[in-house]
């Protein structure tokens, strides 16, 4: 193949670490491989161009055109200012010199490096070298952001691209939060629902029916990119703004992390590890008004797949293990039911039983409950004491069994990873399923410790009880005809049944602020 015969398509690409750097721009990258066309009489068929791109992965626009052209014979020959040019990923990188290039009959230039991939010379042959000095340095590019990134974090800078909805960046720092006056009264009207007992799933039909514009369509506005739910409120956006305590002034960050420098996937962390710096910015939502929220949220789950409405959703617990008590209605029966959502997910390992019960008479026998309070403490000064005699001696006793529950469920958990270990030593299990089935062991137990260090703090504000709200209550519980949602999540903390169909119904007043 002679010189004229080339069809020459030239590379250039700029990282958005390599900006500063001034021979690295597009301009001088372009210059120096024009001069080298003129020199050697090349003809150019493309240019191709990736302005803000890393090297440290393959997955770029104009790269990806370049290697389907490649395919399609449009070009023969590729030229590059240096290999760090081509890529940073010293394998993938190694992958396109040593058996891409040649396999489709292309020759490579890297013009700095002194490599073509057409002539045998030295510079050749330690090209995979200078492929793992390019990976290298881009590997120490990425600590030194991280880093940087990581102490303005801890300094409670924001530094994320995006600003949460209801704020925007400061114009005089973009990394200081300011309101955007429009958003911050949706937060507020969210909140405001939240606080009447309002399910994820109303609220974002209420938002819908108002036409009240959503984050996704916000941004696209703002960036003129299309949106899968323009003008639709979801359960998940409701949900991620009323637990998200960047409203109450405190910058949270260090939700995600990267998989590793070379790719874009990113994992959640625990939440033990956000970066959290309190009174960063101006609240939206003061605090005990977002920690009140924080308790009610467990109650107004209302699945979207469930088509049928039931007062207790989100209350009912079991008494057994403490956790959930899923709701689920059978067709052939027509009847609705409760079942432990721990003893499903691990049945086999003994860990709890079914508490099956027919919903309906569950309701039934739990409002006459109720009922019967008021009727038996029609004083409403008698009422009081009681209620507050729950929350000072029952519910210390009851928080304190939750809590020794807990640990006996976690000791369990830890012999149950060494069990699944086991089986998957004796081919019980494969590989794929233990990492399955352990992977959720553990997150069981993170989640029962955070569970753990939840009630041990409730028990220390046991004694905060707001008279006014206990007399709005108990006004309202005796005069109960038919009781509705919001007063039921106002009223109930958490209703145990367990296995010997026994009834706890734990009274929500130490949960006030």
């Amino acid at each position: 193949m002679n010189e004229n015969s080339f069809k020459v398509g030239l590379y250039i690409r700029l990282s958005r670490d390599d900006g500063n750097i001034e021979s690295d721009s597009i301009i001088s990258q372009r210059s120096l491989l024009n001069q080298f066309i003129k020199e050697n009489n090349y003809k150019v068929i493309e240019e191709y161009v990736d302005d803000g791109y890393t090297g440290t992965n393959f997955d770029r626009p104009a790269f990806k055109k370049m290697i389907k052209d490649v395919e399609l014979g449009k070009i023969n020959m590729i030229i590059t200012k240096d290999m760090s040019r081509l890529g940073r990923d010293y394998i993938g990188t190694g992958e396109l010199i040593e058996k891409y290039f040649p396999n489709n009959n292309i020759r490579y230039i890297a013009i700095n490096d002194g490599i073509d991939t057409f002539i045998d010379n030295t510079n050749n042959d330690i090209a995979p070298f200078k492929a793992i000095m390019n990976d290298m340095y881009a590997k120490d590019i990425s600590k030194k952001v991280k880093s940087s990134l990581y102490s303005k974090m801890i300094d409670g800078l924001y530094v994320s691209g995006r600003c949460p909805y209801g704020y925007m960046k400061d114009p005089n720092n973009k990394n200081h939060l300011i309101i955007n006056e429009e958003q911050a009264k949706i937060v507020k009207l969210i909140f405001d629902l939240a606080l009447k007992g309002k399910t994820y799933h109303y609220i974002a039909r209420e938002l819908t029916k108002r036409k009240i514009k959503t984050p996704a369509s916000y941004y696209s506005y703002i960036w003129n990119t299309k949106s899968k739910e323009l003008g639709i409120w979801v359960d998940t956006t409701v949900k991620a703004i009323l637990t998200n305590q960047i409203y109450v002034g405190d910058t949270v960050q260090g939700k995600t992390k990267k998989i590793n420098y070379k790719l874009k996937k990113t994992i959640k962390n625990n939440p033990q590890d956000y970066i959290i710096v309190e009174n960063t910015h101006e609240a939206i939502i003061d605090r005990d008004t977002f920690n009140y929220v924080q308790d009610l949220l467990p109650k107004n789950v209302k699945r979207p797949e469930k088509k049928r409405f039931y007062l207790l959703d989100g209350l009912l617990y079991c008494g057994d293990c403490k956790h959930r008590l899923t709701i689920r209605y059978q067709n052939k029966n027509k009847t609705s039911y409760t079942t432990c959502n721990y003893y499903r997910t691990y049945s086999k390992y003994h860990v709890c039983t079914s508490h099956t019960n027919n919903y309906e008479i569950l309701e039934s026998i739990i409002l006459d409950n109720i009922r019967d309070i008021c009727n038996k403490y029609l004083d409403k000064n008698k009422l009081k004491d009681n209620i507050k005699n729950i929350n000072f001696e029952d519910n210390i006793l009851i928080i304190k069994k939750e809590i020794e529950s807990l640990e006996i469920i976690n000791n369990k958990l830890r012999e149950n990873l060494d069990k699944t270990y086991m089986d998957m030593l004796n081919e019980i299990l494969d590989k794929s399923q233990y990492l399955r089935v352990s992977e959720n062991i553990k997150k069981e137990i993170e989640n029962n410790k955070l569970s753990i260090d939840n009630l041990k703090n409730k028990q220390k504000n046991l004694n905060k009880i707001d008279n006014k709200k206990i007399d709005n209550y108990i006004n309202k519980l005796l005069s109960l005809n038919n009781i509705s949602r919001e007063l039921i999540i106002n009223l109930i903390d958490k209703i145990y049944i367990y296995q010997d169909k026994k009834i706890d119904i734990i009274f929500a007043f130490n949960n006030t602020t």
